[in-house]
């Protein structure tokens, strides 16, 4: 061999032993090691905490996972209502997970039976946050037919138990779903040793997420029947940490919400093995396949897809094989779900969804996550620099609409404010708190603005949303003795029902004609209201990866 070769081998050979050096470095570096500074993650010394082992999101419970993806937004369909409020626009969906079913009575009743321990209606300091809650159950009664029967019976009878919860307006749904988020997280807390319940009920002490993540300390109440009341991590031997479950360690999880508008229509036309066409250029009818509302499989030939009315005084159908198993609601999963796994997503009950009602939807301002209705706040500080909290002295109390009073915040919560200057000043994204009417026709948001008139009855500042919202102002006063005094708005210059208390119902009902199946189609009502024919199913945004194989990739 020549000194050439050699010098060659020579090369060759140091750069294989520098590659292997540095792959040893690299495999055998820890990942509780930062890549940042080199100092200790999850130390003993009590320092920096952080989950380095966090794979992916876990499905909460009830939900299931839905990918998200682009698809066309809106009714491709004939329009034969003239509506023209749905008109097609492609937008895109981040990823996300839904409730299987829609929320039931006996998930419902659950809350109930947990608010009126903690909260004793017999109290008179307590009355109207039960109260508040319960679901309108004269929805069901009719001038003209004898539906008592549900009255009495549909929410709290056994036989009723898997059957949608109905009568619930927007608001309480809301109100569920916080209330589902901290007991999930509660339980998930308990779970991974970070924290022991309390038997005792007490409201000011009522386990709140945000006050949680705020500052966990505020939990620590002391000596309980087993041991104390911790809310730091043990080890294995039973000792405390002295850690605290943060944002950090991955287990506290998202909020149950409501869907938006745009997310419950994706979840609704579900997957296809034609997805490129049904689905992204929107020709899929219903959640299932094919342009009918009864089976074509040859097992269950002519088996209805849905609980629908099928035609004046046709509410399931000749009794027999030919009746679609219902005549009012019917139980959940009694169809077959989409390709998603979601049960109900036409048919049954129509559902609640986040977003305030407009004819329109702005997809050239926004094509991603579109939703209309955000109300951006933050926590309340007091003059000591601390977060303040609801104390069961402290409780206000909103009256509706309607009439019926519901509590604004719960004993044990944070109390939330608008966002001001100090969060809005020269920012490009959002200048203000409320931005509920953005780009929605009004003078601050329209090019044609010109276009509405002037109401010579409204103040002139006013009047150019009249012409497309001018809906009735009822108004809720009491008098100097506390009695109720109700006011109805009878106007004749009112030209609309549209306001900014209005939201986005999707989905037909057991009440509905097949036209409002197709899970384009979209309605609206009051939010403080409630129906025999609304119920809602809860949803939660995915954190971390797309997908779940993205997920898989990663670890």
């Amino acid at each position: 061999m020549d000194m050439k070769n050699v010098a060659i081998l020579k090369v060759f050979l140091i750069a294989v032993l520098s590659v292997t050096a540095f792959s040893c470095k690299k495999s055998s570096s820890s990942k509780n090691s930062s890549r940042a500074t080199g100092w200790q993650i999850n130390g003993r010394d009590g320092g920096f905490q952080y989950n380095t082992n966090f794979k992916e999101q876990e499905t909460a419970p009830g939900l299931v996972f839905i990918e998200g993806g682009t698809f066309t937004k809106g009714r491709v369909q004939d329009d034969v209502m003239h509506d023209w409020n749905n008109t097609p626009t492609q937008q895109h969906v981040q990823s996300f997970y839904m409730d299987e079913t829609e929320v039931t009575n006996l998930m419902y009743v659950e809350y109930l039976d947990y608010m009126k321990k903690l909260y004793p209606p017999d109290d008179e300091l307590y009355r109207n946050i039960y109260n508040g809650i319960l679901p309108d159950t004269l929805v069901w009664r009719n001038r003209l037919g004898y539906n008592e029967v549900m009255t009495e019976n549909y929410l709290r009878h056994p036989a009723y138990a898997e059957y949608p919860v109905v009568g619930v307006s927007w608001i309480q749904a809301i109100e569920y779903s916080n209330w589902r988020t901290d007991r999930v997280n509660e339980l998930n807390l308990q779970k991974n040793g970070y924290r022991e319940i309390s038997s005792e009920t007490d409201p000011d002490n009522y386990f709140s997420t945000d006050r949680y993540k705020v500052d966990p300390s505020t939990y620590d109440t002391g000596e309980t029947d087993n041991s104390r009341n911790r809310n730091v991590k043990v080890d294995a031997d039973g000792n405390e940490t002295g850690v605290y479950a943060s944002m950090e360690t991955g287990v506290i999880g998202p909020k149950y919400r409501l869907p938006t508008e745009t997310e419950w229509e994706y979840a609704a036309l579900g997957l296809s093995e034609l997805r490129s066409y049904n689905l992204y250029r929107g020709r899929k009818k219903y959640p299932w396949d094919g342009q009918y509302t009864r089976n074509g499989k040859r097992k269950f030939r002519g088996d209805q897809l849905a609980n629908f009315k099928q035609g004046k005084g046709d509410y399931g159908g000749i009794a027999g094989w030919s009746d679609d198993g219902a005549d009012i609601t019917n139980a959940v999963k009694s169809y077959e779900p989409n390709d998603y796994g979601l049960y109900d997503m036409a048919g049954n009950v129509a559902e609640w969804v986040a977003d305030v009602y407009r004819p329109i939807v702005d997809d050239e301002f926004n094509d991603f996550n579109y939703y209309r209705g955000n109300v951006y706040t933050k926590n309340a500080i007091t003059e000591e620099g601390t977060v303040k909290v609801v104390t069961s002295d402290e409780i206000v109390y909103d009256t509706l609409s309607n009439g019926r009073i519901v509590a604004r915040n719960l004993p044990g919560e944070i109390v939330k404010v608008a966002v001001d200057e100090n969060e809005t000043y020269l920012r490009p994204n959002f200048d203000r708190s409320d931005n509920i009417n953005f780009r929605d026709g009004d003078r601050r948001s329209s090019r044609y603005y010109e276009s509405f008139g002037e109401d010579e009855d409204e103040e002139s500042e006013k009047s150019v949303t009249r012409k497309m919202y001018n809906s009735p102002k009822h108004s809720i006063s009491r008098d100097s003795l506390g009695n109720m005094v109700r006011e109805y708005d009878k106007s004749n210059n009112r030209t609309s029902l549209i306001n900014d208390e209005v939201r986005v119902y999707k989905g037909g009902s057991w009440k509905d004609r097949e036209y409002w199946l197709d899970p384009a189609q979209r309605r609206y009502f009051p939010q403080d209201m409630a129906t025999d024919y609304i119920g809602f199913r809860c949803a939660m945004s995915r954190v971390g990866s797309k997908s779940k194989m993205g997920a898989k990739k990663k670890s």
